[in-house]
């Protein structure tokens, strides 16, 4: 039996397996910490357009256009901010971390032996209580059902003030996919941007997609095939030097003020429409290349009255990120590259600068290294994940937060007793029968209801398919069990549910796999909580 040193590596530590083969791609450093992971951001608000006061410094006539013909004020689309998590190398989410049980939900609980091989020794499953506290070991404050001594919830609740934990709810989704590898489609990022673009000529007001990685997702996992769209590829977004530099409205702010310089970009606008208006091309669609020329100065304009400081889009100078006051301290924020990625995507996103994001974390192929490894970097993830939440919260907007990785891991029962792997059962190697994905949805209005008339249907909607009693995935409970594309498509499925137009997704992904609309009930979670658009 292999021995293990009595320390817990460092979270950005690299991790070193005898039983795989030599990291040589990309994947491999990534999955095994040898290189951080990226940040991407993919979700939606419409503060870019509606919140900025200074749009009243804008002329009625070039306010008329943005707001109308240009379509800039509708930037953000009003949808529901999204971002997700990628796991790069097989992290547990069953059973240690969100509970996952059999065919009646979460609390159909699992065997024994079942709890073990997810990590949980006899005296810790969720069935029995604590005999230190009398307390349960299942935790129900955000909804959803995570193990009590969850390191993904202990740093979640790190972040998230308890003030708002009422206001969230999730759902779990057990289902296979491939150990250890970036060929899982597990990005859903184009089937949003396509659902979102279906209605909206914008996704964000300055990008539609980013990505913590230079890859066709922006994140480790790829997206489906059949939902690439090569212009909507995401732009590399992992620290705040990336979000200040994506505003350049050229040398004139350096010559001139902030006003002073819109006001110059509106009259060059109306002198090039008053040149148009008085030539004739006879060209055909004249009035289209007309409303485009138009169009394009009027969004510089509107770039240099929203962002012609660039320091607006710094997270480190957000009073609600960074400070005394703010969810990461200076010194977490100077010292942790993962908490500066995570500041950087979710202001991009929950503020509707961009569409929507995924932020990459690398590490998750933790397996061998005791239970204590994977326990400290399942907690900075939770750190991560509960840092998005708050912020949502801070901004008075709702967020969906979805969290995958390739592939799963399982455990022998062998117990690390040490500090940080508190009793439990540790990491022995790759198993992708136990995998499993989740999603959690923060509202600022309530929490978010689960579809159902009786407990018994609604535990059915919070966890969609099931596991057998051994802990393996039964591939027959869901579509999205032993199929990847179809966990995306069912992913995007709840999106366009929490919007009340789930009806559309038949028309705008024809050739879907979901079944029926009565199975794609069965698929969705929640009851909407906004009539198709944030302030619809």
């Amino acid at each position: 039996m292999k021995s293990f040193k009595n320390f817990t590596p460092h979270p950005d530590a690299p991790l070193f397996h005898t039983a795989h083969k030599r990291p040589v791609t990309r994947r491999d450093f990534l999955a095994q910490g040898f290189i951080a992971g990226t940040g991407t951001v993919l979700g939606t608000s419409l503060l870019g357009a509606l919140s900025n006061p200074l749009y009243a410094e804008l002329s009625p006539d070039v306010a008329a256009l943005r707001d109308g013909l240009c379509g800039l004020a509708a930037q953000g689309a009003g949808k529901i901010p999204f971002i997700a998590f990628d796991l790069a190398g097989g992290a547990n989410m069953s059973g240690s971390n969100v509970l996952v049980g059999g065919r009646g939900g979460q609390f159909d609980f699992l065997t024994t032996e079942g709890y073990s091989k997810l990590g949980l020794p006899g005296d810790m499953t969720p069935n029995l209580v604590d005999p230190t506290t009398q307390e349960n070991y299942y935790n129900t404050e955000l909804g959803l059902a995570f193990h009590s001594d969850s390191a993904f919830l202990r740093g979640i609740f790190d972040k998230f003030s308890a003030s708002n934990r009422a206001n969230v709810n999730g759902a779990v989704i057990p289902a296979r996919s491939e150990n250890d590898t970036g060929n899982n489609p597990h990005n859903p990022m184009y089937g949003l941007y396509r659902y979102v673009r279906s209605q909206e000529p914008a996704y964000g007001s300055l990008l539609d997609l980013i990505g913590s990685r230079n890859s066709q997702s922006g994140g480790n996992s790829m997206a489906p095939s059949d939902l690439i769209l090569p212009a909507a590829l995401p732009t590399k977004v992992d620290r705040p030097s990336d979000v200040t530099g994506l505003v350049d409205v050229g040398d004139l702010l350096n010559v001139l003020n902030q006003d002073e310089a819109v006001r110059v970009m509106e009259s060059i606008q109306r002198i090039s429409a008053m040149k148009m208006a008085q030539v004739d091309s006879n060209v055909a669609r004249e009035q289209d290349i007309d409303d485009s020329v138009n169009c394009n100065y009027v969004k510089s304009a509107d770039l240099a009255d929203r962002f012609g400081d660039p320091s607006s889009l710094d997270p480190l100078l957000d009073a609600e990120i960074v400070g005394p006051s703010g969810i990461f301290s200076q010194e977490e924020f100077d010292n942790d590259g993962e908490f500066r990625k995570t500041a950087s995507i979710m202001k991009m996103v929950i503020n509707g600068y961009a569409g929507a994001g995924t932020i990459t974390m690398g590490g998750y192929d933790y397996h061998g290294g005791g239970r204590r490894t994977g326990e400290v970097r399942d907690f900075r993830a939770g750190r991560c994940m509960g840092a998005c939440l708050e912020y949502a919260a801070r901004r008075n907007m709702p967020l969906m937060m979805y969290v995958f990785s390739d592939g799963s891991l399982a455990s022998n029962g062998m117990i690390d007793n040490t500090e940080d792997g508190r009793g439990k059962g540790m990491w022995t190697g790759d198993n992708s029968s136990t995998a499993a994905s989740f999603f959690l949805v923060y509202n600022p209005g309530q929490r978010p209801v689960v579809i159902g008339a009786t407990p018994e249907a609604q535990a059915t909607h919070q966890q969609i398919g099931y596991m057998r009693p051994d802990a393996s995935v039964e591939t027959a409970g869901s579509p999205a069990a032993n199929n990847v594309n179809l966990l995306v498509q069912t992913v995007i499925l709840n999106y366009m549910a929490l919007h009340g137009e789930q009806n559309q997704f038949a028309s705008l992904f024809p050739g879907h796999g979901l079944g029926n609309s009565t199975m794609m009930d069965a698929l969705t979670a929640f009851e909407p909580i906004v009539n198709g658009s944030i302030g619809g």
